[in-house]
C-alpha cells in the first residue's frame, strides 16, 4: 500500500489569519485534532494541532517559570514561548517544522516518518499541492483490511515447525537457543529454557502469528540468571491436565436430568 491508497482525500484546512478559536471550532466541528495550514496562494505554510493549544493564558496553563529558570533562557526563548501562550491567531501557534510525504510513499516510509517526528499526522503532497492526509487512524483502517483480506494458508505440521524455527532465527535467536518445538495437529508444544520472562509473550505471539497454528502450549522453564533458581510456566503450574481438557470442561456443561432438581432438594 502506498499513501494514495489510505489517506484521507479531503482534507480541512484553516488559514494562518485565522483566530485560534476558529481552529479550536473546526477541530471539535469535524471530530479532528490537527489542521493543516494553508496561506493564500494554497501553499502548505504549517500545522495547527491540539498539542499546540494545551499550554494558554486562557486557562491558565501556561508555563510559570521560576526567576533562575528564565535567567539561563534567551531573550527569544521567551518571547517565542510567550507568544504560544497568548498569540490570538494560528499563525502565532502553529508548528512551521512541517513533516510531508508524497503520494508514493509507502507505508513503512510513512511510518518511519511518524516515529522520527513524533507526529500523529502528516500532510501528503503531490509537488507542493496538498491532496490528502495521513493519520493514526488512517493506518489503523488500512491495518484492519490488510487482516480482513489476507487468506489463511494451510500448513501442515512439519511446514507449521519450519516456519515457527524460521521465524525464531530471524527474529528472536538472541535468547532462544535453548527452546525447541513439536507441532502436533496445528498445536505446538514449545520447550525449553529462557532467562528473561518478556521472551515468553514474544514467543507467544510469534507462534500465533504462523498460519495454521490451532493452539500454543508453553512449557518453557524460567532460569534465572543470579540464583539458578527455575520457574515453570503458568500453564504448567496450573497441574498436568491440560489446558484443551480444562476449555472443554469450561465450555462443555453437563445436561441436567430431569426431576434431579428435586431430588437435591429433598431432605435426607
Amino acid at each position: 500500500m502506498e499513501a494514495a491508497d489510505v489517506m484521507t482525500p479531503q482534507v480541512i484546512t484553516v488559514a494562518p489569519d485565522a483566530s485560534i478559536f476558529q481552529a479550536i471550532r473546526l477541530m471539535l466541528q469535524n471530530r479532528i485534532s490537527g489542521l493543516p495550514v494553508m496561506d493564500a496562494k494554497g501553499r502548505l505554510v504549517g500545522i495547527v494541532t491540539e498539542g499546540d493549544l494545551f499550554r494558554r493564558a486562557e486557562t491558565g496553563t501556561e508555563r510559570h517559570r521560576s526567576s533562575w529558570l528564565q535567567f539561563f533562557m534567551s531573550s527569544g526563548d521567551l518571547a517565542d514561548e510567550y507568544v504560544h501562550t497568548h498569540g490570538r491567531k494560528v499563525e502565532d501557534v502553529m508548528s512551521r517544522k512541517l513533516q510531508t510525504v508524497s503520494e508514493q510513499a509507502t507505508l513503512e516510509e510513512i511510518v518511519r516518518t511518524m516515529e522520527r517526528a513524533n507526529v500523529k499526522r502528516v500532510p501528503v503532497l503531490r509537488g507542493s499541492k496538498l491532496v490528502g492526509i495521513i493519520t493514526r487512524a488512517n493506518l489503523m483502517r488500512a491495518l484492519a483490511s490488510a487482516a480482513r483480506t489476507i487468506p489463511p494458508l494451510a500448513l501442515d505440521d512439519v511446514a507449521i515447525r519450519a516456519r515457527v524455527l524460521s521465524e525464531l532465527e530471524r527474529t528472536l535467536s538472541r535468547g532462544t537457543a535453548g527452546v525447541s518445538v513439536l507441532v502436533r495437529e496445528g498445536s505446538v508444544e514449545l520447550f525449553g529454557n529462557i532467562l528473561d520472562e518478556r521472551l515468553r509473550k514474544a514467543l507467544r505471539v510469534l507462534v500465533e502469528n504462523v498460519p495454521g497454528v490451532r493452539a500454543v502450549h508453553d512449557h518453557i522453564v524460567l532460569l534465572e540468571p543470579y540464583s539458578g533458581r527455575e520457574f515453570a510456566s503458568p500453564e504448567d503450574k496450573m497441574g498436568p491436565e491440560s489446558t484443551a481438557d480444562r476449555e472443554s470442561v469450561k465450555t462443555s456443561p453437563q445436561k441436567a436430568v430431569p426431576g434431579d432438581e428435586k431430588i437435591k432438594s429433598t431432605p435426607v
